[in-house]
């Protein structure tokens, strides 16, 4: 019984082998040469190529005996040109096999070189919506280094199409990685602000699994579990980078509520948020915690219970509330979250422009990830939610 509907069955997708721990990265060498690579294309950003991490990992397959070439070219918000630029260095130094390291822009930017080296011939524009490759994917390893996006471990790859300035939702099973590794001591340090806008991305994607009209019980335990590891650990996260319990904590929140929404689906929240990363180049992360109270205050009446559900994973006391309040008390606790960590309070302060809400609702209202939302909007309520949120 789904939320919302039955329905006969159910896929369930996840990496062949997940590895999390501390100090797992490690093992990035020995299963790569299990993976039979010969010769990897590691797809990461330029301060994580800057920093060394690249050259770490790199040293881990050199030990067991994998070459590597380095593409640092995915930026925030990844291009179809990136995409296209990292094809022709894995074309022209003979790889055979892929390594995405970072958060969710590289390991997206990974998966569109691999989705066009996998399937000669296409574009990675043809390959929007869903299950569109044909063939299989490229050995692959997913190393994540934020605890937000789980793309590390989905199957979405979200490429911003540089014509349109609209991001493509790319989902397909195809995609998702033989392994992927998660390892805390590669988020120690990160910036605060960088902390807080993986982890509310984390929570948006727990919360919209969790409601969302597809949602099964096995995606309901894990969003509800990353839900409490958020509430208990991300505040400690952003004020003490080096806090290794804290990192973990959100380590294992991020994998979790990526298992929930890779089955279940989103939302609303990620329809839209798409719309502000594609106009503006705006951190996705940012957008879905500015977006995530009024989207799920549109939701409110469409599921209560769960909102309810949600209050208490988020450490409210609902006892004596009704379901309604406590489903209001969810909004609430989700707003004092991202105000205490250094979310900004709104989009206008982001450069949002009001005159761009209507195109960006259209947008919004063709995204995949708007199909599973509990409570089906129209265009004008789509634009209204935008407004709550300037």
């Amino acid at each position: 019984m789904t939320n919302g509907f039955s329905r006969t069955e159910f896929y369930f997708f996840i990496p062949t082998v997940s590895i999390l721990g501390v100090g797992c990265s490690k093992e990035a060498g020995p299963k790569a040469k299990s993976l039979g690579f010969k010769k990897a294309l590691i797809v990461t950003d330029a301060g994580l190529a800057k920093l060394g991490v690249a050259d770490i990992i790199g040293g881990y397959l050199k030990a067991e005996g994998v070459d590597y070439v380095l593409y640092s070219g995915a930026e925030p918000n990844p291009t179809d040109i990136n995409v296209r630029d990292g094809v022709k260095v894995w074309k022209d130094n003979g790889c055979d096999s892929l390594v995405s390291l970072g958060g969710g822009s590289s390991h997206d930017c990974g998966k569109g070189i691999g989705l066009m080296m996998s399937n000669p011939g296409m574009d990675i524009r043809d390959f929007e919506g869903l299950d569109k490759s044909t063939k299989n994917f490229v050995p692959y390893i997913a190393i994540n280094t934020t605890a937000g996006t789980a793309s590390e471990m989905t199957r979405f790859c979200i490429i911003t199409n540089t014509d349109t300035h609209v991001k493509m939702a790319i989902v397909d099973w195809r995609v998702t990685a033989q392994c992927c590794i998660v390892d805390p001591v590669l988020m120690l340090g990160k910036p605060p602000a960088l902390t807080a806008a993986t982890g509310m991305d984390a929570l948006t994607h727990a919360v919209e699994a969790y409601v969302s009209t597809i949602a099964e019980p096995i995606t309901d335990a894990c969003a509800i579990k990353a839900i409490e590891l958020i509430a208990k650990s991300l505040s400690r996260a952003v004020a003490l980078g080096s806090d290794l319990q804290a990192r973990d904590d959100m380590a294992w929140a991020e994998f979790l509520a990526g298992m929930a929404f890779n089955n279940a689906g989103l939302g609303y929240v990620h329809a839209m948020a798409h719309q502000l990363g594609g106009f503006y180049n705006l951190p996705h992360g940012v957008c879905n915690a500015i977006l995530l109270p009024h989207v799920e205050q549109f939701n409110l009446i469409a599921a209560p219970q769960r909102m309810a559900d949600i209050a208490k994973a988020m450490g409210v006391r609902t006892e004596s509330m009704s379901v309604l309040d406590a489903a209001q008390a969810a909004v609430d606790a989700i707003k004092a979250l991202s105000a205490s960590i250094g979310i900004p309070p709104n989009l206008t302060v982001l450069g949002v422009k009001e005159q761009d809400l209507k195109v960006m609702a259209e947008n919004a209202k063709k995204d995949v990830c708007q199909l599973m939302n509990p409570r089906t909007a129209t265009l004008d309520q789509v634009i209204e939610i935008y407004k709550n949120a300037m």
